[in-house]
């Protein structure tokens, strides 16, 4: 079976970005009308000629979305566990020449934030921390699962690339999904945003989702970080990565995300910007290229944004977002790995979501039922 690096190698960045934006609006046209879509399909719907098709992507999306997760919305929320990082990246607040107080969360700590974080009704939790392998690595995050699992139902994390046994045991332990975003499939883009540190070798990093597949985690996400490159080359770079990992992978469930690029410690702006629009063409692209995959939204968006694609495709949203480690009851001062721009309450997002006649699912319930089959 060839790797994931051996199929990203036989598409050159320049002539796939070259691809997309000379596709035609009879290729999106051509595109609306299949049932099923190839990545080709994909081009067509991330190009400037879908633009003026945005109404009729939404339409199909919604009902796709509708048909395949009905009119649901499932939360989660981010818990923070330490800001200390090996690595040297241009767009991270938690990077290693940011001089900033670090902190790691010691297990009183660990329980404080779950007292906070369980009185805001939640029962899916995603787990972060910086790059460190030695105050972060393996043992720290096997620790904190165990600490943490007896009081969500679902435990998500979002960490340094780990080995394939190490995922295994994490999931043994109760470990649900892993979130491991390649940030940029363009390797020149990728070497000058990552300059220091174990992320900075590209292939370790891409060939994550591979070893989590291998260790059967239940479900993988993946995704750019849109605005380190050419957001349309990177989003089809990602659409292949989803399809070789579905084709390769396929006991495992799969999510992508749409995170663009915030304002942080030490950067300001993106030279390859995304609009809200765009982003909305991108959501819609997704849902109508893979009516599986789950797709979710941050409180990186804002408020007015969120509230507008509830019923466009996305299956997923965090709320009330914290992303410096305490930030919910413990050290509520420390630095922010990025600023985030929903900032509500969570109650208030449900509510949002009630009244637009959607769901707040508060618990994947997907697990219980795999082991019943």
């Amino acid at each position: 079976m060839k790797s994931f690096l051996e199929i990203l190698n036989q598409h050159n960045w320049a002539a796939t970005k070259a691809t997309i934006l000379q596709k035609t609006k009879n290729d999106v046209l051509a595109a609306l009308n299949k049932s099923k879509l190839t990545v080709e399909d994909f081009k067509a719907l991330i190009s400037p000629a879908a633009d003026s098709f945005l109404e009729q992507m939404a339409v199909k999306s919604k009902a796709l979305t509708q048909q395949r997760f009905g009119k649901t919305i499932q939360m989660f929320i981010p818990m923070y566990l330490s800001n200390e990082c090996q690595n040297i990246c241009t767009y991270c607040g938690f990077s290693m020449d940011n001089k900033i107080p670090r902190i790691t969360l010691s297990n009183a700590q660990i329980l404080n934030e779950v007292k906070a974080i369980k009185k805001l009704g939640y029962k899916h939790i995603l787990l972060l921390t910086g790059e460190a392998n030695k105050l972060v690595g393996f043992n720290y995050l096997l620790n904190a699962i165990k600490l943490i699992k007896p009081h969500f139902d679902n435990v998500s994390l979002e960490v340094q690339p780990l080995k394939t046994e190490e995922y295994a045991q994490l999931k043994a332990e109760g470990l649900h999904t892993v979130l491991v975003y390649q940030e940029t499939y363009n390797k020149q883009a990728y070497k000058t945003h990552h300059t220091k540190g174990r992320k900075a070798n590209f292939e370790w990093r891409l060939a994550t989702p591979e070893r989590l597949g291998e260790a059967g985690m239940y479900k993988i996400g993946i995704g750019a970080l849109l605005g380190l490159a050419d957001w349309r080359t990177d989003s089809f770079m990602t659409a292949l990565h989803l399809a070789y990992l579905q084709k390769n992978y396929w006991q495992s469930k799969y999510t992508i995300s749409f995170p663009r690029l915030r304002p942080c410690e030490g950067n300001e702006h993106s030279e390859q910007y995304i609009n809200e629009k765009q982003l909305v063409q991108l959501i819609c692209a997704f849902r109508l290229f893979n009516e599986d995959v789950e797709l979710s939204l941050s409180t990186r968006e804002s408020a007015h944004f969120r509230n507008n694609v509830v019923s466009l495709g996305v299956t997923s949203m965090s709320a009330e977002s914290k992303t410096n480690p305490g930030g919910y009851a413990t050290d509520q001062t420390s630095l922010e790995q990025f600023t985030t721009d929903d900032t509500r309450p969570t109650a208030e997002i449900a509510a949002m979501i009630k009244q637009q006649g959607y769901e707040t699912v508060w618990k994947d319930w997907d697990a219980a039922y795999q082991l019943l089959k």
